[in-house]
This record gives structure tokens, C-alpha cells and sequence, in this order.
């Protein structure tokens, strides 16, 4: 360290201030633990910065382009809208800002101190943490912040998240070639775009910069997009995006991807050469464990640096490591969720093992994919029979109204023991399908069986009918 540090005790460590370390400091707090927090660089994490509140805010503000696409198809209306990229990139910035500010208050007002700066374990149960001069400290203003510390603390919670991969031979450069960071920095829509991954980033990104006239390729190495859902789901976002002008190459794996001339140079397996004017890669994330000195904690890593937990999230005695950085569910919510556990495993109010199930996960955009619960593969995994009941969105009020009937609702059931079937997991894929994902975890939560989706009322006209439709309808084997 360059500095004298300043010397802190705390009873709780916090190590990252993305969603899991807010919410986990929040908690503790909350339960009368002294708390500091750690944060390199910004607080919010991948998800306020560079993930999921950016991405959201460039689709809601680009809805009408799609929305107008669909009315002209139903020759009910004409005309073009042109988004004006820089004047949303403004937009993220203000609204992305005054969230870290939001966040940074909320922590002080529940009595959580915050130092900016990189942290590294030296000893059992102490962190130094140095300024990392980065622009953008804790306090959302752009300057660098905190000066160096040693912080000695009796429990941690790691919650330093992921970042994009780099896989060998698809590194990206920052110019033809971006990651997903890079790309929602861009102030001019490239003239075409590949896409190298099929999952929610990619997804997501292909829609909103297909919507700013991009002509778009996704190329997913696996046999479907959205390849950790049921294929059908993934099959249907393929014939959307087909019908939108898009390309989409499914089972095609990369060789390699450069930057050629100024464009990408995309060269598949097969020996078939693409180019654009950019590609994106968005084909997984990678923990942030590196350089933390977990080995002065006990922790263990698997992989690529996935931290080893147990089933109440222990990495060692006295360390939780929640979110991303575990490998378990990279999503936010998930993160939030299991660092409020941990915070009241380490204060002593929680004795049991962990329990998440069913994990919400949805991908956004014009056609959206939602889904609650295990699908069917893993279903199918426990040896049991599984049956499956679906509803199409042609018929749902609501898809005619916004001219979007492509997709359907899926419910997945299991025998129980009393011999009745009762819902084990739900899907969907259509326009607004996000809508329902947290109706349909309640559902799964409760064991519902097809005479509960009689017993209440659903309202007339509603996307939530589809719900009622497929809990209703036949059921086959999945």
C-alpha cells in the first residue's frame, strides 16, 4: 500500500456493492451488525452500470418502433420513427447516476459505511484496501473516492460479481469487436451486427439495435437461442427474429473473431467467413475472484474462479460468497436474495440450508421469454413422469390487442403422492410474457393444482388469462 492506511473494525464485511452487497449490508444493517462495504469501482454493480438498467431503459425507450412495425403489418398504420441514440445514451447516464447516488443514501442512512477502493484479503479476518484511481467513486459523483484502509472484521460476504468472458480466439478488442460493456457505450448504431450468443444478453441487445436499423445476425453455438430454456422457447424467438429481417444460425460454433480493415471478421468452425461492421460477444460471464487473497480466508474456487459454497452459502467459517460470484443463478434478484440470507446466517438468524427454488428468469424485448421454476430437461432428470399442459398466445385478448399472437404459455406438473398433479414449472414465450413471471412463481411455490387456477378469478381482458388458459388445458406427456 502507498498510503498510511486508515484502521476500521466492523462486525460484517461486505466485499462489492452490486446487488447482492447492497441488499446483504441492507440486511445486516437492518439487524443491528456494524457493516462496512467495499466497492472498487461503482455501486449498483453490473446491473445498474452496464446490465440490466441500461439495456431496460434503451428497449422501453425504443418500444414504439417495434409496436408501429406491428400496426403497419396489420395495415393499420404508416409511417418511421428515428431514436436518437446520443440523447439516450444522455438519458442512461442521468438516470444510471442518480441511481448510484440513491443507493450510496440509503446506505448511509441505515448506518453502512462505504470505502471505495480495491480490497484484498492479507490475513484471516482483515482487508487493505487501496484506491484504485478509477473515475466514478461510491458516491455516484465521477470522482475517485476513499482513502486507503485496513479493515479488520469478524464475518465477510463476497459478493464481487462477474464479467463478460473472453473466450480464446473471440476476444474483444473495443473496436469492431465489443462485449457487452462496449456495446452499451456505443453513440452511433452500427450499419449490421453478430451477435455470438443466443442467451438473454445477446437477445436483448440483437432486439434494441435491430430497432435503431441494424441489420442483425445472431449466431448461438448450442441447437437453440435462449439455450438454458425449454428449445421451443428459443425456437420461437428464431422464426421472430427471422420475421423482423434478422439472421439467426443456431449449432454454429466460432473459430475465431478479429477485427479486420476496421469491420468483424467472424470465421465459423465449418470454414464459412462472416463480416459486419460490429460483433458482439455475449457468450457468458466470469467471476470476479481474482486478487482477493481468498486464501487467507479458507475459501476454495472451482473453474475459472467460481467461489465453492455450501448449502447455506459458506465459502469458510464466517465467509458467505453470494451472487455471480458463486456460479449458482447469475441474476440479480438471485444475488439480492441469497445475500439477505447470508447476512442473517452471519447475525445468527438463520440455521438452515439455503433454498431458492423456483428461481424467475426472464429475456426481455418485443417477444419476451419468461419462466419459473425447472424446465423440462431438468425435470425429466429426476426420473419422474412429467407431464405438460400449454395455452397459445393466438387466443389471449391481450397479444391480439398488440398485434403480437406468437408464443404460448407452458405449465409443467407432477404426480404427488395424494395421485393428483400439481405444477412444478411454467413457461412462457410472447410479447409481455415478463409480466407474469412472479404470478407464476407464487403458483409453483404453492403446489397449485388444475381446480386452483377454478378457484380464483382472472381478470377479463389480461396476458394473466393465458396463465389460467394453460393450467386448464390438456395435459400430455412433456
Amino acid at each position: 500500500m502507498t498510503c498510511e492506511p486508515e484502521r476500521i473494525e466492523t462486525g460484517l464485511l461486505v466485499l462489492g456493492g452490486g446487488p447482492a452487497g447492497h441488499a446483504g449490508a441492507l440486511e445486516a444493517a437492518g439487524l443491528g451488525l456494524s457493516v462496512v462495504l467495499v466497492e472498487r469501482e461503482h455501486l449498483g454493480g453490473t446491473c445498474l452500470n452496464r446490465g440490466c438498467i441500461p439495456t431496460k431503459l434503451f428497449l422501453g425507450a425504443t418500444a414504439a418502433g417495434p409496436e408501429l412495425e406491428s400496426a403497419a403489418k396489420l395495415k393499420l398504420a404508416a409511417g418511421s420513427i428515428d431514436f436518437d441514440l446520443p440523447a439516450l445514451q444522455t438519458r442512461k447516464e442521468r438516470i444510471v447516476t442518480g441511481s448510484r447516488k440513491a443507493i450510496a443514501a440509503q446506505l448511509a442512512d441505515a448506518g453502512v459505511r462505504v470505502v471505495a477502493g480495491a480490497g484484498r484479503c492479507t490475513a484471516p479476518g482483515v482487508l487493505e484496501v487501496a484506491a484504485t484511481g478509477e473515475t466514478g467513486g461510491t458516491d455516484g459523483t465521477g470522482e475517485s473516492g476513499g482513502a486507503c484502509a485496513e479493515i479488520r472484521f469478524d464475518a465477510c460476504i463476497l459478493a464481487t460479481g462477474s464479467r463478460p468472458a473472453a473466450f480464446p480466439g473471440l476476444e474483444p478488442d473495443g473496436d469492431a469487436v465489443l462485449n457487452s460493456d462496449h456495446a452499451l457505450e456505443l453513440a452511433e448504431a452500427p450499419e449490421s451486427l453478430l451477435v455470438v450468443g443466443g442467451g438473454a444478453i445477446g437477445l436483448e441487445m440483437a432486439d434494441f439495435f435491430g430497432r435503431l436499423g441494424t441489420r442483425i445476425t445472431v449466431i448461438e453455438g448450442l441447437a437453440h437461442l435462449a439455450p438454458t430454456e425449454d428449445p421451443e422457447v428459443g425456437e420461437t424467438l428464431a422464426r421472430v427474429l427471422k420475421r423482423r429481417g434478422a439472421g439467426v444460425r443456431t449449432g454454429a460454433r466460432v473459430a475465431s473473431l478479429k477485427t479486420v480493415d476496421g469491420k468483424a471478421l467472424l470465421v465459423l468452425e465449418s470454414g464459412e467467413e462472416l463480416t459486419a461492421a460490429k460483433a458482439l460477444v455475449a457468450a457468458g460471464r466470469l467471476p470476479n475472484s481474482r486478487d482477493l487473497g481468498l486464501e487467507h480466508l479458507g475459501v476454495h474456487t472451482r473453474g475459472p474462479g467460481w467461489i465453492v459454497t455450501d448449502d447455506r452459502l459458506l465459502a469458510a467459517p464466517g465467509v458467505a460468497a453470494v451472487g455471480d460470484v458463486n456460479g449458482r443463478t447469475l441474476l440479480a434478484h438471485a444475488a439480492a436474495h441469497q445475500a439477505r440470507f447470508a447476512a442473517r446466517l452471519l447475525a445468527g438468524r438463520e440455521t438452515g440450508s439455503y433454498a431458492a427454488e423456483p428461481m424467475p428468469s426472464c429475456v426481455y424485448g418485443h417477444v419476451e421469454a419468461m419462466r419459473a421454476g425447472p424446465t423440462t430437461a431438468q425435470l425429466k432428470a429426476t426420473g419422474r413422469e412429467v407431464l405438460a399442459s400449454t395455452a397459445q398466445l393466438a387466443a389471449n385478448p391481450m397479444a391480439q390487442a398488440a398485434g403480437a399472437t406468437q408464443g404460448f404459455v407452458r405449465v409443467l406438473w407432477l404426480r404427488g403422492a395424494d395421485g393428483e398433479d400439481r405444477v412444478a414449472g411454467m413457461s412462457a414465450v410472447g410479447h409481455g410474457v415478463s409480466h407474469l413471471v412472479t404470478q407464476a412463481q407464487l403458483i409453483i411455490a404453492a403446489g397449485w393444482r388444475e381446480a386452483d387456477a377454478h378457484a380464483h378469478i382472472f381478470a377479463h381482458p389480461s396476458l394473466d388469462e393465458a396463465l389460467q388458459a394453460a393450467l386448464a388445458a390438456p395435459r400430455t406427456a412433456a
